[in-house]
């Protein structure tokens, strides 16, 4: 196996695992948009006088075709091939010949890499988005559907104001959409095109052109200066993970609430049986399993947005090995984050609540007593407040 910066030298295999790390399981989601990225970089060649006809059109369908072959399970990324790049450059060079070692004027692996992994991320980002937006969507048909259900509202896990089903399903479903409108704007940061920046020092004595691959590829910006670009490494990995936390405590905090509602000792709601798992042990038990994961994700979100600023903290200016390591909490996140929103429309759509099983403390209208005797008697709201309290201990 060639690598890309091979010279010759053998490479110690415990080397070779140990810096390859994940990278070749982990850049699997990313081939169509290396693919992507390696057309429009070699069509910009093309362009500028650097890269001939035929070539380009040689390149164009061998990445097409590899593409397509990666799709559908015709080769995979080994550990020899170390990442993405190696992987689709070599087959590449095996398929079309001498073409395929001119795609990589102008470039190195630190703005390949950067390039694919962004395209991939406004991708996700755009995923993300509607399964929060979903989410949301589930609560809100809720409301519709039940929305006319008492439920009391708790402060300090205690029985404190008369609230509904609607209240409370269109609050959650209020905070999800925030969480969408977050992780759109997180991709501010990632619609930056990195292509041509190469080491992180630009291509010197190269004319490249970075705004026609910023068309292409259909980036919002050129990322410059080219030193900015290394020196971004991280922030929109993190802005995105950040966004994704918020998403993940809003759903945790959802989950919790209705386990707590699921309980015998509440009642409050029947989940769909086809969402519970049971217990090898107890033959009575529907246990809920995914309010319970989808709780204890939040933990798993947290965990990666401070992995990943961990990691680029402090860095120098320029590429650093380190940053190879983001890639495996960035991916996690996104993975946990989709999936659980996603489950969680689906769990949603099935929840009934049981009114019969739903009891409101009389005392729980003490404020609006309070209110009341403001309005009709012009006191002030403290002596109000008192005059009810008294009334209430009188009749305990």
């Amino acid at each position: 196996m060639k690598r890309l910066w091979d010279k010759g030298e053998p490479l110690d295999q415990q080397v070779l695992h140990y810096t390859a790390g994940e990278d070749h399981t982990l850049d699997g989601r990313l081939v169509p948009y290396d693919v992507r990225a390696s057309i429009a970089h070699a069509a910009m060649l093309n362009e500028q006088g650097l890269l001939a006809d035929d070539d380009l059109k040689a390149i164009k369908d061998g990445l097409e075709k590899l593409a397509a072959d990666h799709a559908a399970g015709g080769w995979s990324i080994s550990l020899d091939d170390e990442d993405v790049h190696t992987a689709l450059e070599t087959r590449l060079t095996d398929t079309i010949g001498e073409a395929g070692k001119r795609v990589h004027l102008g470039r190195s692996r630190n703005d390949q890499v950067l390039g694919a992994l962004r395209l991939y991320l406004l991708d996700a980002a755009d995923d993300l988005e509607a399964a929060a937006r979903d989410a949301a969507q589930a609560l809100r048909d809720l409301a519709e559907r039940e929305g006319d259900i008492e439920l009391p509202g708790y402060t300090h896990m205690q029985q404190g104001m008369p609230s509904s089903v609607r209240l409370w399903a269109t609050g959650f479903a209020a905070e999800l959409d925030d969480d969408a409108d977050g992780i759109a704007a997180a991709t501010r940061r990632i619609s930056k095109n990195p292509l041509g920046s190469a080491a992180g020092y630009g291509t010197p004595g190269l004319a490249v052109n970075r705004e026609t691959t910023t068309a292409a590829l259909g980036f919002a910006i050129v990322h410059e200066p080219v030193t900015a670009v290394q020196l971004s490494r991280g922030k929109a990995e993190a802005g995105l993970v950040f966004e994704l936390c918020m998403l993940m405590q809003d759903l945790g905090k959802l989950a919790a609430d209705l386990l707590i509602f699921n309980t015998q000792e509440f009642a409050y709601v029947r989940l769909p049986d086809n969402m519970t798992t049971g217990s090898s042990i107890m033959p009575q038990k529907r246990n809920p399993d995914v309010l319970e994961l989808v709780r204890g994700a939040t933990a798993t979100l947290n965990a990666a947005v401070m992995e990943i600023l961990g990691l680029s903290a402090k860095l120098g200016s320029g590429y650093q090995r380190d940053l190879q390591r983001i890639k495996s909490p960035l991916f996690r996140a996104i993975d946990i984050a989709g999936a659980s929103a996603g489950i969680m429309a689906q769990l949603i759509a099935g929840i009934e609540f049981a009114p019969e099983n739903i009891e409101l403390d009389p005392a729980i209208h003490a404020a609006e007593k309070a209110n009341q005797l403001v309005l009709d008697e012009g006191i002030s709201f403290r002596d109000a407040y008192r005059r009810v309290a008294q009334e209430l201990n009188e009749d305990d």
